[in-house]
């Protein structure tokens, strides 16, 4: 006879203290659980749903916060840079350019800086070269054309095509370009001489914007890169270990969810790369950041191997939920290898920061590889053997992060997974000596060569392929 719960145990159940950890409670709650109708079980499903993609932007927005308050300090001096510069142009050109210059000077200046982080310089040339562009066109068909509403037109859209053909991409020069062009179209006509004072406005503005640059607001080029690189650093840490518990669960929506973790990284990957650039831009324009050179590019060439790793957790998170969804076996060394490669990743920055040897980074990794060896030589399936790849790929890239060279992070990694290996599944040995033979071996052998002998006494047949007896001259019949 089988019981149903009715009203009253429910209520038991819902008033009991601890009712989780009663048996009985349990199988009721069940119990509820299957006889709910479809309706409700699909309004919870729906409700789990929007329950994790609250939890999802919640989590979003709380890392855009982050982001926000470490890029304060390099907002503020791009702004400070920007206003300083903008100041003594207008300064410079009121009292060397004569008036109106005063206008077209500080915008040039401001467009310097502000245009983008890095590269500068490059932009600046764009922008000479496209109020260069602007004036020639402008100034010629002006001459071909005449003046007016669609002469100005005609000239705006022949200097942007002729500055689309030569910079291939959008961008200072072709903004200058339309921007020169409209004001010779249009103010030209009215106002002679203004094609020289343009071109000296542009030059005022870009040669102030790279003093102010260099000389007088240099930003410190390691900082803004510790600070581009930390969202990178936080999530590899965060989203290694979060894959290592699911893997240890066996839980394939948390392995899924890492993944759509790590395919959000593409805006942290820009700012780095953008950090990158200023970086690149403030030690070899800025004479009191030259000492930074070699830490920059020392910086810059983890910074690449960083991205490869990021790439490397990618796929071996989809490999995870691939290998769950087969059901695959999963060893537990491969989340402990998981979690050591996390916690090296966590080592690297430190010593990184502080300048030391990565003497932890590679311990931590040569664990990781240790394990991986391990976990192939216990057993493991297609997808799972995926994983022991980009397990040893992806330490082989943390070392070269930390600053290895490439056939030495290979021979590392490798010889910690044929350790590993060799734990589980010990190499044969071979015999390097003879083995002396028994007294009985040895009594066999003389019968053998003895009874061989008698046999050959006794004049034994020819064996097949022999020759017969060779009669001499003297015997013959």
């Amino acid at each position: 006879m089988t019981m149903r719960p009715t009203v009253s145990m429910v209520l038991v159940v819902a008033l009991v203290p601890g009712r989780h950890d009663c048996p009985a409670a349990a199988g009721v709650t069940a119990a509820m659980a299957d006889d709910r109708p479809p309706a409700d079980r699909d309004q919870s499903r729906f409700d789990e749903t929007a329950e994790r993609t609250v939890r999802r932007v919640r989590h979003r927005g709380g890392q855009a916060g982050r982001i926000r308050a470490r890029q304060w300090e390099v907002t503020l001096v791009i702004s400070i840079q920007a206003g300083l510069a903008a100041a003594i142009a207008a300064l410079l050109a009121k009292n060397l350019l004569g008036q109106g210059s005063h206008v077209f000077a500080p915008a040039a200046a401001v467009g310097t800086i502000a245009t983008a982080i890095g590269q500068r310089a490059r932009r600046t040339f764009e922008l000479l070269g496209g109020v260069a562009l602007g004036i020639v066109i402008g100034d010629t068909l002006r001459f071909l054309l005449g003046s007016g509403p669609w002469q100005t037109g005609v000239v705006v859209a022949l200097a942007i095509a002729a500055a689309l053909l030569v910079a291939g991409k959008g961008g200072p020069l072709v903004g200058q370009a339309g921007g020169t062009a409209v004001l010779i179209a249009t103010l030209a006509p009215m106002e002679r001489g203004l094609e020289v004072p343009r071109i000296f406005d542009a030059l005022v503005g870009g040669a102030v914007g790279l003093v102010v640059v260099a000389l007088l607001l240099p930003i410190n080029p390691m900082r803004v890169l510790d600070r581009a690189a930390a969202p990178i650093f936080t999530i590899l840490c965060e989203q290694l270990a979060e894959l290592a518990r699911a893997l240890r669960e066996r839980d394939g929506a948390g392995t899924m969810a890492v993944l759509e973790r790590l395919r959000g990284t593409e805006d942290d990957l820009g700012r780095l790369h953008d950090a990158l650039s200023g970086a690149e831009e403030v030690v070899t324009i800025a004479p009191v950041r030259w000492h930074r050179r070699q830490q920059y590019h020392r910086y810059a060439r983890s910074a690449g191997h960083l991205e490869r790793l990021l790439l490397d957790t990618r796929a071996m998170a989809r490999w995870s939920t691939t290998a769950l969804q087969y059901d695959e076996p999963i060893p537990p060394e491969l989340p402990g290898a998981m979690g050591r490669l996390g916690q090296a990743v966590a080592e690297m920055r430190e010593e990184c920061r502080v300048g030391d040897d990565p003497r932890r980074t590679r311990r931590l990794v040569e664990e990781c590889a240790e394990l991986a060896g391990r976990a192939s030589a216990t057993g493991v399936k297609a997808f799972g053997e995926s994983l022991v790849t980009g397990l040893r790929t992806a330490a082989s890239d943390l070392l070269r992060a930390a600053g290895s060279e490439p056939e030495d992070a290979n021979r590392i990694v490798r010889r910690a997974a044929g350790a590993g290996e060799a734990e589980i599944h010990p190499p044969v040995r071979r015999q390097l000596h003879r083995t002396r033979p028994t007294r009985a071996a040895r009594a066999r052998r003389r019968a053998h060569l003895a009874a061989r002998a008698r046999n050959d006494g006794r004049g034994r047949p020819p064996r097949t392929g022999e020759a017969g007896p060779v009669n001499r001259p003297d015997q013959e019949e």
